[in-house]
């Protein structure tokens, strides 16, 4: 398998400043863009940032949930960077569009839970960014689209094929072939959205709804997202069965005897991923 430096044309620079990684107690990571001059758009440097820091993370067991955010309070990622796109040689696209594409599909394979919390606005490649991640946060002041088609594309970071499994393909067809923006409250309305807050208490919202996933056994809410994301893309038998896998991983477990142990004692259990 190519690295991922190779995937990336030779002349990508590695700018980690593009990127913030923050990480609290109780195994919280943060990730904000910090392209707030630009709307946080995602530029060939920034893809390269997102799926490095996604490749540590996979195999990292500390990291209980990430959260995704953009800089400043005007962006959660308002899409491809354009300016860079058409100044961008033709040959180039292709290469463009495939590491956009990847960096979706490598958040979206994180085993750990995901949330994306949306401070702003989230146009075309934010959309489907939010799209990839399993839980999404947004302030009461954001707005999404799938804007593609006004620009004469389609969503080609997952857009088509993720929404309508969030929202229903009619809802779907609706936002992405007229390319119109909704607001928070329509967002949340139809599913695209799990919770609200004002903007002023978004940041908190957010670690509130990580925090009460991460006082959890770890083993077993990897393992519930695992049962999940691959059980609703098979026939419920076949379903059925990777739900018992899953089951499996967990019995072993040192939580799990912990939680029956905490449970006796009347106490709070401590988990430790084990």
């Amino acid at each position: 398998m190519a690295s991922l430096r190779d995937q990336f044309p030779a002349d990508v620079p590695d700018q980690p400043e593009l990127v913030a990684v923050e990480r609290e107690e109780g195994g919280l990571v943060w990730l904000t863009i910090q392209r707030p001059e630009v709307m946080n758009c995602l530029s060939f440097p920034t893809l390269k940032r997102l799926r490095s820091l996604c490749a540590e993370l996979a195999a990292d067991e500390s990291a209980r949930v990430v959260l995704i955010r953009g800089a400043g309070d005007k962006a959660f990622c308002a899409g491809a960077d354009l300016k860079e796109r058409r100044s961008m040689p033709l040959e180039r696209v292709p290469h463009f569009v495939r590491n956009i594409r990847a960096t979706m599909d490598d958040f979206e394979a994180l085993p750990m839970p995901t949330i994306a919390v949306v401070n702003g606005v989230a146009f075309g490649g934010g959309t489907e960014l939010l799209l990839s991640c399993d839980l999404r946060v947004a302030s009461t002041a954001a707005q999404f689209g799938l804007t593609e088609v006004t620009l004469a594309i389609i969503p080609g970071a997952g857009g088509t094929q993720r929404l309508p499994r969030l929202i229903g393909r009619s809802r779907a067809k609706d936002l992405i072939l007229t390319g119109r923006k909704l607001d928070a409250a329509e967002a949340e309305r139809i599913g695209l959205v799990n919770r609200l807050a004002a903007p002023a208490e978004l940041t908190a919202a957010a670690r509130t709804l990580a925090r009460q996933i991460a006082d959890n056994g770890p083993v077993a809410v990897r393992a519930a997202k695992a049962a999940i994301d691959q059980g609703c893309e098979q026939p419920l038998p076949q379903g059925l069965k990777t739900e018992a896998a899953c089951y499996e991983r967990v019995i072993p477990t040192e939580d799990r005897l912990e939680a029956l142990a905490a449970f006796a004692e009347k106490r709070k259990p401590v988990y430790r991923g084990k």
